[in-house]
């Protein structure tokens, strides 16, 4: 009874997270396209997360799927099935394709945004995340080439399939880690919050909180916790995501409350100024007729 009553439980949360997260892509270019303008945001968000999430999906495919990544799971850990759920996998599929569409927004001419948006400060990708993406790459191919040549005989203790998945996932775990400081560090130079939603980021904190039960759940049912050890990723996300989460809500409730930040400011005030310009324009004018 209590077993199916915690299957029931971890289902809940399982969905309720992926909504939340789900949800939590859409604030930003709904933003985005309102202002129609990507200021105040970096092209490396969503960028390393495209990449971030295509690792994800591949990852989350293959221990739901793959017969020979399942087996050697299961040889690894105690004859258990791993922990990615469906849910696991519909939400990575779709954060892949709303982080393409947010991407999109910086390609010039195509949503017909303003042009500072498409020079300014992050509309280019940085060379650290440059990095960071090449990097993931070579490291999954090495770890392929490892695999091809060892030939190790057991999964279990040897080099196999399983390591080249888990290299795939691995590059989502290390995108985690170092995706949001462009956008932390653009806020504290802007110092404001502004143009960055915190909507998103609310979603996202409770989706991080939610999917971490989950996968505690799904130990817990299972009776060994290598169930979280097994699945790194999962575990590691949501946590990641919390913390960095609080940063963004710290920044934006408590530290720059309130500002419009320097990167608004020229821009803002611009077609205030124009417009008292023009009013002073036009008063002359009627006062010379008259």
């Amino acid at each position: 009874m209590a077993a199916s009553f915690l299957h029931l439980v971890s289902s809940i949360f399982g969905w309720v997270y992926t909504i939340c997260w789900s949800l939590s892509f859409y604030p930003q270019p709904i933003l985005n396209f309102r202002r129609r303008s990507t200021t105040g945001t970096t092209v490396d968000f969503p960028a390393i997360n495209v990449v971030g999430f295509l690792a994800y999906f591949i990852s989350n495919t293959a221990f739901l799927y793959s017969p020979q990544i399942r087996k050697q799971y299961a040889e690894r850990h105690h004859g258990l099935t791993p922990t990615v759920q469906i849910n696991d996998l519909a939400f990575a599929a779709h954060a892949l394709l709303t982080c393409l569409v947010t991407i999109s927004q910086f390609v010039p001419g195509l949503w017909g945004f303003d042009r500072k948006g498409r020079t300014g400060p992050g509309a280019r990708l940085s060379t650290g995340i440059k990095g960071i993406i090449v990097g993931s790459f070579l490291g999954v191919g090495i770890v392929a080439i490892i695999v091809a040549a060892r030939h190790d005989p057991d999964p279990k203790t040897g080099w196999a399939a399983i390591d080249m998945i888990y290299a795939v996932s691995y590059v989502k775990l290390i995108i985690t880690l170092v995706k949001y400081m462009p956008q932390v560090l653009t806020n504290y130079h802007n110092k404001s919050t502004h143009g960055w939603s915190i909507n998103q980021i609310l979603l996202d904190f409770v989706g991080g909180i939610l999917s971490i039960w989950q996968l505690g759940i799904d130990s817990y049912l299972q009776g060994d916790w290598s169930g979280v050890t097994g699945n790194p990723v999962k575990f590691a996300l949501g946590n990641i995501s919390v913390f960095f989460d609080i940063i963004f809500m710290i920044q934006h409730y408590c530290v720059y409350r309130g500002n419009r930040g320097t990167a608004f400011s020229e821009d803002e005030e611009r077609p205030l100024l124009n417009g008292e310009a023009n009013g002073e324009a036009t008063g002359e004018r009627s006062n010379g007729n008259s």
